[in-house]
């Protein structure tokens, strides 16, 4: 008899349990319809680029069969992402992401048909293979950061991380799916045919896009923010959130290493365990079959282990695999492994986006999430392009041992810096700020300083300060700059609170961006304050 049967209300316990599970659970979320119209749209249009992916992979090993341009391909398709993310991050903050996306798709499946044309009449060389996948690369790193912003949209928010477990199960199903029929594809019609299948799959999910209308954004007579601005602002608040900062540090120190499974991969299928494009497929497919099986099993795992202890496991996982691939290179090993992998995979990836989503408030949802993906991708390109030195040098085994290795030792060195930090913060606006009170117009380019003075009781000052410190990082994410917090010389047991803004205009901004949690932070430094009512805010600005 188990525990649970020996003891009924465990047992109930243990029941209501698994009823919230299943009731946030992936398979729920199909109870809304936008979202289930856009994730199987999405399937089937990442069925097309896995075919493509493969295809572009073998053809290199065709084109070019060393491990440096083999590993070059990977590196071309997510360098792109590196370099621009972050400005794909801003324009999807600012411009409607909905046509953003189906913008992208076009130019992609126009790409793919045109890579298609060039392989058919045997045009391509192993550089213009590469100039077309950096482009690929290109179009990807502007989906990337629009389509994560946009998941929070279609679903409420505590069914965000099943979501982004599912999103990240639907593209591992796609893997599954795509590399298996790009491999018989290739071998049955061609290595055009690949691409050809990819352009013909973004049609599903331009009209997917095209009949998805989104909530209308919260309307506001401010003007837009120019491009370059929103970046810096994005860049300023992932500096200074302890949450996503954690999430980047944790995602480097994975991916720099895992790298290596995916780019030595084409070669372990070609060379180790001399295949074709029909194994290098199942490969994939494996990859994508143990990815499937880890989003069902993810939630369990991370309410056993915690999102910590999963990318721990995850990070292990990976490692076994990859020296299990150096180590006993046969193809059921190989399989195995892959499926290993493929589930290591989704636990560590899922659970740092889930981390990095819930670090960031909507307005700068975006340019945070590509900050991420810059983290992810950036770590992906160097990674493969110095684990395809080493194999070129020394062999494919010792790039994967190597990697092991140091993905191993990396992950203990980050193990302090912890995930979902602020996963229980309300980044909903709050609009709790007053309107500032003006003795006459102020233009929009004004620069702008703010002083606040607080008096905390005697035997509050210790408690005050700390809050202060967390009111600081609020501060600079929103915007500021030179904060400090000084002492009345004249007035003892006063304090003064002051940061710099660049202009009005972007302090008026900050009005409509501050949220719960900072209005709840800001509550708790009233608690400590001898007269508990908000204290008064001065604004000053230029010379006019």
């Amino acid at each position: 008899m188990t525990a649970a049967a020996a003891n009924p209300s465990a047992q109930s316990a243990a029941s209501a349990s698994d009823a919230k599970t299943d009731a946030h659970g992936p398979m729920a979320l199909f109870r809304h319809r936008a979202f289930a119209v856009l994730w199987i749209a999405t399937v089937a249009s990442n069925v097309g680029t896995w075919m493509h992916d493969v295809g572009a992979g073998w053809l290199m090993t065709e084109l070019a069969p060393s491990p440096m341009m083999v590993a070059a391909v990977q590196s071309a398709t997510t360098l792109p992402i590196f370099l621009f993310a972050l400005l794909a991050g801003a324009v999807a903050d600012i411009v409607d992401r909905r046509r953003l996306l189906i913008g992208v798709n076009l130019a992609l499946g126009a790409l793919a048909l045109a890579m298609a044309a060039v392989v058919h009449l045997g045009l391509m060389t192993p550089w213009l293979l590469l100039v077309f996948t950096f482009a690929f690369g290109t179009g990807a790193a502007f989906m990337a950061p629009t389509w994560q912003a946009i998941v929070p949209k279609l679903i409420p928010r505590e069914d965000l991380p099943s979501a982004i477990a599912l999103n990240s199960m639907g593209v591992n199903i796609s893997r599954a799916i795509g590399p298996a029929l790009a491999g018989f594809l290739i071998v049955g019609a061609g290595l055009a045919a690949p691409f050809v299948i990819n352009a013909v799959s973004v049609v599903g999910i331009i009209a997917a896009l095209w009949w998805w209308r989104p909530a209308a954004s919260l309307a506001t007579s401010l003007p837009p923010e120019h491009v370059g601005g929103a970046m810096i602002a994005g860049l300023r608040y992932a500096l200074n959130s302890p949450a996503l900062k954690a999430t980047l540090a944790r995602a480097a120190a994975f991916f720099v290493f895992a790298s290596a499974f995916w780019a030595m991969l084409p070669l372990i299928a070609r060379e180790t365990l001399s295949g074709g494009p029909t194994l290098y497929g199942i490969l994939l497919a494996a990859v994508g079959s143990g990815a499937v099986g880890g989003a069902f099993l993810l939630a369990r795992i991370k309410a056993a282990l915690g999102p910590d202890g999963a990318v721990s496991a995850g990070t292990l996982g990976v490692v076994a695999a990859m020296l299990a691939l150096a180590t006993a290179p046969s193809q059921v090993v190989s399989i195995g492994a892959s499926a290993v992998a493929g589930l290591s995979w989704i636990t560590v990836l899922s659970s740092l986006n889930v981390s990095a989503q819930t670090a960031l408030p909507d307005w700068v949802r975006a340019r945070g999430l590509s900050v991420f993906l810059t983290v992810f991708f950036g770590s992906m390109s160097l990674g493969s392009l110095v684990w395809g030195q080493i194999a070129t040098l020394s062999g494919v085994s010792t790039a994967l041992i190597a990697s092991a290795i140091g993905a191993a030792a990396t992950a203990l060195i980050v193990r302090r810096a912890k995930l979902q930090h602020g996963a229980g913060d309300d980044l909903a606006p709050s609009m709790h700020w007053p309107e500032p009170v003006l003795s006459r117009k102020v233009p929009a380019d004004s620069p702008v300083m703010i002083q606040i003075a607080y008096r905390p009781a005697d035997e509050r000052v210790g408690e005050f300060l700390a809050l202060m410190n967390d009111l600081a990082s609020s501060r600079l994410r929103g915007g500021g700059y030179h904060w400090s917090l000084l002492r009345d010389a004249a007035e003892e047991g006063v304090f003064v609170e002051s940061w710099r803004e660049a202009s009005w205009l972007a302090h008026q901004r900050q009005h409509l961006q501050v949220n719960h949690a900072d209005e709840a932070l800001q509550s708790r430094i009233r608690e400590t304050l001898i007269d508990q009512a908000a204290p008064p805010v001065r604004h000053f600005v230029a010379p006019i």
